[in-house]
């Protein structure tokens, strides 16, 4: 039976093609705003980092409704390194909008998340956005969505999507290219294209926990789609986990989305999406039930992780002067809470009681993961990205990236050579003789670690550059990750301006004056490809003997910000990253110089012998 009163709808897009900006005008258009209050921009990205970077991280849901019937809106992210949220927001829907911009098309997260969403059998509207640029061509675009669709094995009936033309930022939307004036082609079509969903409102309750969250009062919650039944507050339900064994719970309190607040309700109808409390061990993809029928659905299934980070307590002479999270139990407690709500992520213990291996979907996931913990107030020590590889057959894979790069014609040559250093191999070259060009290549995932830097400073700042993942294929080859050396300080103290002054021609420097150091922290890049031991804190020898010009004001170089993905990528296997909730350090797995220095040299003979 369908519930012809509710509409669970996906909106899915490749990052920036303006997904949350459409569904602001949604809501306003849908009177989920009244009149004249203020509202900022991007109401669906609520975490920091998503206002600062522009993306969203984290599926969430919100509803709005459109000639009495409800419409359940789940944004998810555009980006792969968060496939996880991708997928398990996908179990709470119906059907999907996929956005594309007009003039950059459907570009390699587009294809991830698309290939989610025909997996899982939804229909879906697709509506080519940013109609009114001036670079837009949106029939060479829509043939590109059709070639996407055949080459991800749509079949017939879902390569017949309908078509819409949108200024997402204007709040337009219509089946001529003009854009329309307003939203209202849009919501019809939705109603018209996405079934209600299919639910016995007279079977035993039935849910799949498809996300979590927390509230000081409630405890636990627990979010998900209805897929059969009713509940009710109070109603004593069961609960099964992975174990397979029934558990009972007790609904304390039931809430449903209506706009972008959460509202108590009384009764859970087949097809809504609700907010369960009372539920304190549920974690996503377990069964909540009628105790009628403890028949568990299949669980949310992801992809595998690909890339695993070192995380460990921060060892640093400087540990706890500015964040008040150090011990491992609490670093451990924050990583076991992360995997509960983040199913893409796992956590795993090593060798070493302070350490642990959390491996993810991608570099981009792990810097976001730490950039959330330092802002808690974590302080913790995180290693350089490695990807996880696996064997079969007595052979050694790894995992591939299919690589998409747009730029200008002159940096050809740059991005070839240094993709090719890489392992990467040409795949295609699309040159339309307008000033870009459009190459794919075959890369190893490794050896995009690092690289997304390099690629913009080589272009300019003009190149764009995605990736996904195409498989796994035979291990390529070592690869020179970097070229250059580390300048290590050899001491502690504070960095003097002349000793810097006196280190600027080694190469690039880390630290300002008066900046704290310490021995075994990293101060600069060297130019060459070793290390070297140096005194940043070395203050010019004082006589009572003045010579002409010798005491001229010391001018440095100004020191470019460490930013977190910066230091991830900048780091060898050797070299640790220190996050602490005010700075960013590198620093050396192992501080004292000596030490160092004797396991060099045990490496040094073994090699030799």
């Amino acid at each position: 039976m369908i519930n012809p009163e509710v509409r669970n709808v996906a909106i899915i897009a490749h990052v920036d093609h303006g997904k949350t900006t459409l569904v602001d005008a949604m809501f306003r258009q849908a009177g989920v705003f009244r009149e004249g209050q203020e509202v900022d921009d991007r109401v669906m990205d609520r975490l920091d980092l998503e206002r600062e970077r522009g993306i969203t991280i984290a599926a969430k849901n919100c509803a709005v409704k459109w000639k009495d019937i409800k419409i359940n809106i789940i944004d998810t992210p555009g980006h792969a390194d968060f496939g996880g949220e991708v997928e398990r927001s996908l179990s709470m829907a119906d059907g999907a909008l996929l956005l594309v911009d007009a003039s950059e098309g459907p570009l390699p997260q587009t294809r991830f998340v698309l290939g989610k969403t025909l997996d899982a059998g939804l229909p879906v509207v697709v509506v080519i956005n940013k109609i009114d640029r001036a670079d837009a061509r949106p029939d060479e675009v829509l043939d590109e969505v059709y070639d996407l669709f055949i080459d991800l094995d749509a079949d017939e009936e879902q390569l017949e999507f309908p078509i819409l033309y949108a200024v997402g930022r204007e709040g337009r939307a219509s089946l001529e290219k003009d854009g329309g004036t307003d939203l209202t082609e849009l919501f019809e079509m939705i109603l018209k294209t996405v079934p209600g969903p299919e639910a016995d409102p007279d079977a035993p309750f039935t849910m799949l926990v498809s996300d979590l969250s927390y509230s000081d009062y409630l405890g636990r919650l627990a979010i998900g789609k209805v897929r059969a039944g009713r509940a009710h507050t109070q109603q004593g339900l069961m609960r099964i986990g992975e174990s397979g064994q029934p558990k009972a719970l007790k609904v304390s309190k039931l809430q449903t989305f209506e706009g972008l607040a959460v509202v108590e309700t009384a009764e859970a109808r087949p097809g809504d999406i609700i907010v369960l409390s009372g539920v304190e061990d549920v974690n996503i993809g377990d069964t909540i039930c009628d105790p009628e029928r403890t028949v568990p659905l299949p669980r949310i299934t992801v992809e595998e992780p690909t890339v695993s980070m070192r995380f460990a307590v921060n060892t640093s002479p400087l540990a706890g002067r500015e964040g008040d999270k150090l011990q491992s139990r609490v670093i451990r407690e924050r990583l076991n809470r992360e995997m509960l709500s983040n199913v893409a992520i796992r956590i795993e213990e090593t060798d070493e009681k302070d350490a642990f291996l959390v491996k993810g979907r991608g570099e981009f996931q792990m810097a976001i993961l730490i950039e959330t913990m330092r802002r808690e107030g974590f302080e913790l020590n995180v290693g350089r990205p490695q990807v996880i590889t696996r064997d079969e057959g007595g052979a050694k894979l790894e995992p591939i990236e299919h690589l998409y790069v747009d730029c200008d014609e002159a940096f050809l040559g740059v991005v070839t050579e240094k993709l090719a250093t890489r392992k990467g191999r040409m795949i295609n070259l699309v040159n339309k003789g307008k000033g870009r060009v459009r190459l794919e290549f075959s890369i190893p995932s490794r050896g995009l670690i690092g690289y997304r830097d390099e690629f913009l400073t080589d272009t300019k700042g003009t190149g764009i550059m995605n990736s996904y993942l195409l498989g796994y294929e035979t291990f390529r080859g070592e690869i020179l990750s970097r070229y250059t050396g580390s300048i290590v300080s050899d001491r502690a103290g504070g960095a003097v301006a002349y000793a810097l002054f006196n280190l600027e021609p080694r190469g690039e420097l880390f630290v300002a004056p008066n900046d704290p150091v310490y021995e075994g922290m990293i101060v600069g890049e060297h130019n060459r490809d070793n290390d070297i031991d140096v005194n940043p804190t070395k203050e010019k020898k004082l006589s009572n003997m003045r010579a002409s010009g010798k005491d001229e004001n010391v001018i440095l170089t100004p020191v470019r910000a460490m930013t977190l993905e910066r230091a991830i990528h900048f780091i060898r296997e050797d070299e640790l990253v220190e996050v602490t909730p005010e700075s960013i350090r590198l620093r050396k797995g192992i501080l004292p110089a000596k030490d160092r220095h004797a396991i060099a040299g045990k490496k040094k003979k073994a090699t030799q012998a």
